[in-house]
């Protein structure tokens, strides 16, 4: 036995420098000390620690009696599992020599760096549980100045299971800041290192004007290691009951996730009221991508009433796309459900098809860059009358349209004299349209349509004295089109913006119902400045001059008459992080048709966003009144833990405001709590004006989900 602890101590005298130790089956001991007291007993003092299987020791002495194959350790003491997700801490403990079972006094235990469990007893059992007795448990910073948590569990009784990561607490009391609020005899929480498993999430409290208080206690439930479930009950003093769904499931190529409610409630007619959102996405071989987007809803008022969704036309498509470098393809189809008052779904093109081939080559000795796009289009309306209804939109009910579509391009720049970029571009299409049920434009109609044009562009830079740098750049764009073919309604191009990004374009509508006619030259101007001090500026400037006036454009869009309206666009970005962007449609009067600006400065502490915008009234967009309104959002950081936000709307033309909203944020790092106010004035026939508060607390520690925030002061 003698010679047995002796060659145990030289081992460990041979092992006493500082080496990375790896999980392995024998026990390692490296201390300053070492003793041999008696036949069966061992010593080792200063600086001890123990590797065993992944596991780390550390203590002031130990003592090993080789009789009882025990542990005696005095601390403090330091136990850490593999992987490091769980450390005890504790003054003494006796443990069996691969440290899976034993006691610890005046002990801790830490969980995944976040939630601490301190208690004056704690068993190690069969190296799986952790049981502790008269415990404290949080996730709070505790300082000396003030030893009381922001909150705590105080339990009898608490007992981990490693293996499983949940925790049991028995007879626990919840306390705030010292002071009890709530008793519970027996309670499971998942330990922090575990991202998903059954049980109770947060509840949140939601008060609306419309619906009184309310209270979501959602229930999550795994279904394996790909699916899961949650059900979410939702109560309000109003006599509204909803159940809440949301089933989420990951596939090998994939993923899908479903959200629905259903509601039984006084404000309409309906027994039961409800929606229903389902979205996926799926790699398939060779490069393509389904993905589905499918939403309804029971009545207009529903997604605003219950805060699901602010959306006025909901969108549901599945669709086939494959996208590489020279190459794209998509086929789609798309539903349209409007949930506005003014518009029928029967009249509206709700079935929606598209299919789209696009391809770029090279041309080889042509030289430059050809394209080849191949697209179907069709939309549907259910309604069966072919003549406009009552509604003024001048469209006929029931108007079905089918589209075939062949369009070819090529581009090719040239670089001559000093620094002049010529390049020489063109395109032609064709199209064959079938309109069915409307009794002005139905049968069949084809249309071809040619455009050519030569670009001019000749840069200047210069570099000042400063150190900033100009760049101007001068840009003439002469364009021939041609269309042959009429009878086509404009259902798609209603919409016509006129910016910085398309004022050297061939063709300014959205879509394909209209064509950009006639000779006509863009002509524009940008300048850039760069400082070196951080901050630059970028100015466009330009409008299109037209051989003739072909009426195609509204008011609104700044680009009818023989001279269009001048375009002027700035954007400036500064280091300090603010950040501005504005863009202006004005006459030679300097009567401006449209007007947009955006504002932001985003800083450590402060973030704000507003923008403007106004549009003169323009029928043809469906627009009978001018567009003037404001928005903004703000957010302050007051503290490292507490931010304030902010965001309101406000609608000139109607002189009302549309929407405010205050909130405060609180989030250390041991809980996050969120309370909102928010209202909203937009009304109609299905929607009236609400306000609505909100509250939800996470207390991080227990698999919230949420990050833990700034330790901040001590609370």
């Amino acid at each position: 036995m003698l010679r047995r602890l002796l060659l145990s101590a030289a081992t460990v005298m041979a092992l006493s420098q500082p080496v990375a130790v790896s999980a392995q089956e024998q026990a390692t001991l490296v201390s300053d000390r070492l003793e041999i007291a008696g036949d069966t007993r061992l010593v080792a003092a200063g600086h001890v620690e123990v590797f065993y299987k992944g596991r780390r020791l550390t203590a002031s002495r130990i003592l090993y009696d080789q009789a009882t194959d025990r542990l005696t350790i005095e601390g403090p003491i330091v136990l850490t599992d593999e992987g490091g997700g769980t450390v005890v801490l504790a003054s003494q403990a006796e443990l069996s020599a691969d440290l899976t079972e034993g006691l610890l006094t005046s002990a801790r235990l830490v969980l995944n760096e976040q939630l601490q469990l301190a208690a004056n007893r704690m068993m190690r059992v069969e190296g799986r549980y952790t049981a502790l007795d008269d415990v404290v448990a949080s996730s709070c910073k505790i300082c000396a100045a003030n030893p009381t948590p922001l909150w705590e569990i105080r339990a009898r009784r608490v007992i981990h299971d490693q293996e499983e990561r949940q925790i049991y607490f028995d007879h626990a009391q919840f306390r705030v800041a010292g002071v009890p609020v709530a008793y519970i005899p027996r309670l499971r929480m998942p330990d922090p290192t575990l991202d998903r498993t059954t049980g109770f999430l947060a509840p949140s409290l939601r008060t609306t004007t419309l619906l009184g208080a309310g209270i979501k206690i959602p229930y999550f439930i795994t279904l394996g290691d790909s699916r899961d479930l949650t059900v979410a009950p939702y109560f309000t003093t109003k006599g509204s009951s909803t159940v809440d769904l949301r089933y989420r499931q990951a596939f090998r190529t994939g993923e899908i996730e479903i959200n629905a409610g259903i509601t039984r409630d006084g404000l309409t007619d309906r027994t039961y009221r409800g929606y229903a959102f389902a979205d996926g996405e799926f790699a398939l071989p060779d490069d393509f991508r389904l993905s589905f987007a499918l939403q309804a809803t029971t009545d207009n008022a529903y997604l605003l009433d219950y805060g699901i969704s602010d959306a006025d036309r909901l969108d549901s498509r599945i669709e086939l796309s494959r996208v590489r470098r020279n190459g794209f393809f998509s086929a789609r189809i798309i539903s349209f459900q409007s949930l506005r008052d003014e518009e029928d779904n029967d009249t509206l093109p709700s079935l929606v098809t598209d299919v789209t081939f696009h391809r770029r080559f090279s041309l080889g000795p042509l030289g430059g860059e050809g394209g080849l796009r191949l697209q179907t289009h069709s939309h549907l309306r259910t309604s069966e009358n072919p003549f406009d209804g009552p509604d003024p939109d001048t469209i006929a009910d029931g108007r079905d349209v089918s589209r075939l579509s062949v369009r070819v391009d090529w581009r090719r720049s040239f670089l001559f004299g000093p620094g002049i970029e010529a390049t020489v571009l063109g395109e032609a299409q064709a199209d064959l349209y079938s309109i069915g049920q409307d009794a002005v434009y139905e049968g069949e109609v084809t249309r071809t349509h040619t455009a050519a044009g030569v670009e001019l562009r000749w840069p200047w830079v210069k570099a000042a004295p400063s150190g900033a740098t100009h760049v101007i750049e001068p840009v003439v764009q002469l364009i021939w089109a041609d269309r042959q073919g009429t009878g086509i309604p404009n259902e798609d191009s209603a919409l016509v913006e006129f910016d910085e990004g398309n004022i050297f374009s061939l063709d300014r509508f959205p879509g394909a119902d209209a064509v950009e006619q006639g000779r006509r030259a863009n002509v524009g101007l940008t300048w850039t400045r760069t400082d070196p001090a951080g901050w630059s500026w970028g100015l466009t400037l330009g409008r299109v001059i037209r051989e003739q006036d072909y009426g195609q454009f509204g008011p609104a869009s700044g680009l009818g008459g023989t001279q269009s309206d001048w375009l002027a666009a700035l954007t400036l970005d500064w280091p300090s992080g603010f950040a501005a962007t504005g863009r202006v449609v004005f006459d030679d009067d300097l009567d401006i048709a449209k007007g947009e600006l955006r504002l932001a400065l985003s800083q450590e502490r402060l973030s704000v966003a507003g923008s403007a915008l106004y549009a003169v009234a323009d029928l043809t967009e469906n627009r009978p009144d001018p567009t003037r309104e404001i928005r903004f959002d703000a957010a302050w950081k007051a503290t490292s833990a507490l931010t304030a936000k902010a965001e309101g709307s406000y609608d000139f033309e109607s002189e009302r405001g549309t929407l405010a909203g205050i909130g405060v944020e609180f989030r250390n790092e041991c809980v996050a709590v969120d309370l909102s106010l928010s209202r909203r004035f937009t009304s109609s026939t299905s929607v009236t004006p609400t306000t609505d508060f909100g509250l939800s607390v996470d207390l991080i520690g227990f698999g919230s989900g949420k990050a833990a925030g700034p330790s901040g002061r001590c609370y």
